[in-house]
Formats: structure tokens, C-alpha cells, sequence
């Protein structure tokens, strides 16, 4: 398909779903009103403190969820296998400080945790297996091995250097949010104003469609698992120094938050569908919401049962607009 027809056709679905448009007006309202409920329910909400714990939150799990976002509109659904990765990013960047140094042990964290991502991409792009079983499998095998390099032991930062850039601040602002804002730059760019971007959103809104136009659907797909596995790593990475430990369970649950963010922000599970904005939209709702949660004392399976009601609602929400919309 020429270029200006692939054009028209990404259009003709931004169009169709102005169905979401409740998205784009839903999510900064939610926003705005739970600044209001966590102004008038605590007052520890608005301290600068407090709001520094919130954009760090959303930091690592934003640089996640950035990653996996191009997994989710390209069509792949998600990338289950984030925790494995995470750990093995976390474990990597410690465990190899005293070998290769930090940034030594950095890209070699970073290079493994891609390597995975190409399996799952692979796998997922070029086979055509389920994303879902491949990354759950996945997840075990690299969990596994990370375990299996620190014996199931915690490993420790050996470079307060590192540690004090990484956890300090930068004009008053997190050095990893500073990290995630780079992230978050970078993928909007890619995107919202490359080719590559526009063939993210061809593949995961009418795959036969844009294979038949010319774009690599195969290649993009796999593509989009590397760079969730990448991100996942740097988050790791980043985890890891800033709290100078890692042990194999550090990446538990980044998984499902950052899905929530995407449902929430409006990233179609089902793909085709989202943006940059969106994602930065829904890790908003979802980590004000969660530290609203802990500041008014809700035990932490309260808060898992807030997190899973988020993500039931707002695929069905998702579901109910695409099939208003004709994309169903």
C-alpha cells in the first residue's frame, strides 16, 4: 500500500475512534479530580515530599509502561514476562559492578534483558505464538536464571557514587524522573512523528491490512518486545541503584501496573490505539489513586482490589467504544 495510503488508513482510524474521545476528556478530569481528593483528605498530600514520592513512583513504572506501550498498539497485548526482566536488569547492574564497573555492568544488563525481549519477539512476531503463553514462559526461564546467578541471595551496590546520582536530585528534581522524562520524549517522538511509529499503529489496527501495504508487521511486533525488555531493564537498573539491593522478586507487579496506566490512559489492549500522552495520563490516575490509598491507611489487598476493578473497567470501557466506533 503507498505511503498515502497507509496514511489514510492510520487516519481513518483516528477518526473512528473518536469514540474514545471520552478518554481524552475522561483522563485529565480524573486527574484534576483526585488532586482535589487528596488535597481535601490529607494534608500530607500536596507536601513537597509527598509529591516527589509520587513522581518517583511513576518514574520507574512510567519507563516500563512507555516500553510496553508499542507492545500493546502494535498488537502484541502485553509482555508478562516484565518482572523476570526487571530482576534481571536489577541483579545484572549490581552484580557485575565489581568485574566491569557500573556502566560496564549497566549495558551488559541492558543487552541481556534485550536479548530476552528478541526471544519473546521473535517468538511472538515471526511464529505467530500467543504473546501471553510466550511471555509467561519466558518470565519463569529468566526469573530462574537470575536466580540462579545470585543463588537466590540479595546483591548489593558496591558504588555510592553511582547511588548518590541515581536517588539525588537535579534542580530539586529526581535524577530518575529526569530519566523518564528522556524516555517519554524519546517515544512520542518515535511514535507520533516517524514511519515506524505509524507502522506500530498499522500493525496492531488492521495487521492483514498494513502486511499487505508493505509495512514489516513482523519485524514491528518483534521490535516492540525488544524495546519493552530494554525499558524494563533500565527501570532494573535504576531500581537497583537506587536502593542499593536487588533480589529476583524486585520486579514483582510492574507488570500489572503498568498495564493498568495503559487501560486507564487509553491504550487498547486489543491495539492499534493510544499514545505517549495517554500512557503519561494513566500512570497519573493510577499512582495518585494508589498513594490517595496508603495516605487515608488502606491496607495493600485493598489496594491490589482497587488496582483490578481499574483494569476490568477500563478494558470494558475500551471494548464498548471500539465497537461503537465499528473497530470490533
Amino acid at each position: 500500500m503507498p505511503q498515502v495510503t497507509l496514511d489514510s488508513e492510520i487516519g481513518q482510524r483516528h477518526s473512528k475512534s473518536r469514540g474514545s474521545i471520552g478518554f481524552a476528556i475522561g483522563v485529565p478530569l480524573t486527574v484534576i479530580l483526585l488532586l482535589v481528593v487528596g488535597t481535601t483528605t490529607s494534608p500530607e498530600f500536596l507536601t513537597v515530599r509527598n509529591l516527589l514520592n509520587v513522581l518517583t513512583s511513576i518514574s520507574i513504572v512510567g519507563i516500563v509502561a512507555v516500553g510496553m506501550s508499542f507492545v500493546m498498539i502494535s498488537g502484541g497485548w502485553a509482555d508478562l514476562s516484565v518482572p523476570a526482566v526487571v530482576a534481571t536488569g536489577a541483579i545484572l547492574a549490581l552484580g557485575m559492578q565489581s568485574t566491569f564497573g557500573t556502566i560496564g555492568a549497566i549495558l551488559i544488563a541492558l543487552v541481556a534483558c534485550a536479548t530476552a525481549g528478541l526471544i519473546n519477539g521473535l517468538i511472538v512476531g515471526f511464529i505467530k505464538v500467543n504473546p501471553i503463553v510466550v511471555t509467561l514462559g519466558t518470565n519463569i526461564i529468566v526469573l530462574g536464571a537470575a536466580q540462579a546467578f545470585v543463588g537466590g541471595d540479595i546483591v548489593y551496590n558496591n558504588d555510592p557514587i553511582a547511588n548518590a546520582i541515581v536517588a539525588g536530585r537535579v534542580f530539586g528534581i529526581p535524577f530518575i524522573a529526569l530519566v523518564f522524562l528522556v524516555v517519554l520524549l524519546f517515544a512520542h517522538i518515535v511514535l507520533a512523528h516517524t514511519v515506524w511509529g505509524r507502522w506500530t499503529i498499522a500493525a496492531g489496527g488492521n495487521y492483514a491490512a498494513a502486511a499487505a501495504s508493505g509495512v514489516p508487521v513482523k519485524l514491528v511486533r518483534c521490535l516492540a518486545f525488544v524495546g519493552t525488555a530494554l525499558a524494563a531493564g533500565l527501570s532494573g537498573c535504576l531500581l537497583a541503584l537506587s536502593l542499593q539491593s536487588a533480589r529476583p522478586v524486585i520486579g514483582a507487579g510492574y507488570e500489572f501496573d503498568a498495564i493498568t496506566a495503559l487501560v486507564v490512559g487509553g491504550v487498547s489492549l486489543l491495539g492499534g490505539a493510544g499514545s505517549i500522552p495517554r500512557v503519561l495520563g494513566g500512570l497519573l490516575i493510577v499512582q495518585l489513586i494508589k498513594n490517595i490509598m496508603v495516605l487515608q491507611g488502606f491496607p495493600t489487598t485493598s489496594q491490589g482490589l482497587a488496582e483490578g476493578l481499574v483494569i476490568v473497567f477500563a478494558v470494558a470501557l475500551d471494548i464498548k467504544l471500539r465497537k461503537r466506533s465499528g473497530d470490533l
